[in-house]
């Protein structure tokens, strides 16, 4: 730093203490100005040193088939070029990605981004001190994008990182960002917290990000947001950008969900999220004007699952949840994550409007239900519908697939492209089957028994994309939907 910049900050920083003295002397007021070419002159270097060595790089590797051209199976090309048409062309080939991760127990379990991993067939992990392991998956959430992966050091403890409080993070405070863009080494970038609890990013169903100006770049991705504690805050996870490059927009996964995800995988590696079991929609503007509301604010409740926690606790349709455990909820993704981030076995607080008076309602969160059993089949003979897949819709299933608890019937889960159904598009997963012919589909056991009678033309309803379409199928040759 030039003695020229120097000495116009600090004459910046003593007019500022002359014009508010009470704020410059009084510590209470909150952070200070610096008012010294020392206090200028602070370096972040204690907290990087602090936690550059539990967050690490991670490259992965994954072979794909290469389809050949159908050319070489044409029966003319063949009779000039023969069957080893095209020797030298490989059939397969490696795919690799790198990407960061973060150290969370010195036994060597580390967080890193589930798309940093995807479908790889390995996954190296180096470390800071350059030494490389092979990395198994814990567990692999695509919902919140997060995945545990487990090295092993030869038994001796790693550097980690402690999880911060991050409903604590505040806009303004100083944030850094630490991981492997461009696959070029550990980088350490600074910046601030720009917002939180931005829910309308789209990149994960769970949609609640802490949004940072640290510059994040591609490989970024699973790396360490921390405060000036050494403490994360949160798992890089996405950038908005139009050209692949840094524009000042970040995203991370707060702490707090990430912290859900890593004890599920070192408990039992299966995710089973609190379940409230109540829909309902944003209190915008013009909805806030109708109840007569001041701003607009909460949720408001259209519907409740029976026997749901929901419905336990007392709450109704109508109600508008304004708060959760103390933290203000003003969309449906929002509520999402404070359920799915409640702790506890005790009730959890939900401060809820009811005709003009607030209430505090306590909710003890549970699993959802399966019931009925998902029932997996996949649909056999000759028939229409064979090769797709379907399952019972439950809340349990539903959470788990993500769509709504309140969906009911039969779902399709999966289509084999070589079947009729694949090769026509007449099913779709996440197709719900309301009916077949004259008979409402309640069971893949009752759709099943239907199926085994045979039948000239078959006619369904299904729901699919939040709508309800009528479909018939003529002579097994033709269908249409409408």
């Amino acid at each position: 730093m030039s003695d020229f910049v120097a000495k116009f900050l600090i004459a910046g920083f003593a007019l500022l203490a002359m014009v508010a003295p009470g704020q410059a002397q009084d510590r209470t007021m909150g952070p200070a100005v610096p008012e010294s070419r020392a206090q200028i002159s602070l370096s972040f270097a204690p907290v990087v040193k602090q936690v550059a060595p539990a967050v690490v790089n991670i490259y992965t590797r994954r072979v794909v088939q290469i389809r050949r051209s159908p050319l070489f199976d044409d029966p003319f090309f063949r009779r000039f070029f023969g069957d080893n048409a095209n020797p030298g062309m490989p059939r397969e080939r490696v795919q690799g990605s790198l990407g960061s991760g973060v150290i969370v127990r010195d036994s060597g379990i580390i967080v890193t981004n589930n798309h940093v991993i995807g479908d790889a067939d390995s996954i190296t992990v180096a470390l800071a001190d350059r030494r490389e392991f092979e990395a198994e998956v814990l567990l692999a959430d695509e919902r919140t994008d997060l995945a545990i992966l487990k090295i092993d050091a030869g038994g001796k403890p790693l550097p980690v990182l402690q999880f911060a409080d991050s409903d604590s993070a505040e806009v303004g405070d100083l944030v850094l960002a630490v991981g492997n863009p461009f696959g070029v080494g550990q980088t350490v970038t600074s910046g601030i917290v720009s917002a939180t609890a931005r829910t309308q990013v789209g990149i994960s169903d769970f949609q609640f990000f802490i949004q940072t100006d640290a510059a994040v770049n591609p490989g970024n991705s699973g790396g360490a947001l921390v405060g000036m504690d050494g403490r994360l805050i949160g798992i890089n996870s996405a950038i908005y950008s139009r050209s692949g490059g840094n524009n000042g927009i970040g995203f991370a996964i707060p702490a707090n969900m990430v912290r859900t995800v890593l004890d599920a995988a070192l408990a039992d590696g299966v995710i089973i999220r609190p379940w409230l079991g109540a829909d309902g929609q944003t209190v915008d503007s013009n909805l806030a004007a109708s109840l007569g509301f001041e701003r607009p604010g909460g949720i408001l409740i259209d519907q409740i699952f029976p026997g749901s926690p929901a419905d336990e606790a007392g709450l109704e349709p109508g109600d508008v949840i304004m708060r959760v455990d103390g933290r203000e909820v003003i969309d449906p993704q929002g509520l999402r994550f404070r359920v799915a981030t409640a702790g506890g076995e005790e009730g959890v607080p939900f401060s809820v409007l009811r005709d003009d008076e607030e209430l505090t309602l306590y909710v003890k969160l549970a699993p959802p239900p399966e019931d009925p059993p998902r029932d997996l089949i996949q649909l056999e003979g000759r028939q229409p519908f064979q090769g797709v897949e379907i399952g019972n819709l439950s809340p349990r299933f539903a959470e788990e697939i993500g769509i709504s608890p309140f969906e009911k019937g039969v779902i399709v889960l999966n289509v084999d492209r070589r079947s009729p159904a694949g090769r026509r598009q007449f099913l779709r997963p996440g197709d719900i089957i309301l009916q077949l012919n004259n008979d409402r589909i309640d069971s893949t056991a009752q759709l099943a028994a239907l199926l085994e009678v045979p039948q000239e033309d078959y006619l369904y309803r299904l729901k699919r994309g939040g709508q309800v379409i009528e479909c018939g199928i003529i002579a097994l040759r033709s269908f249409y939907c409408r």
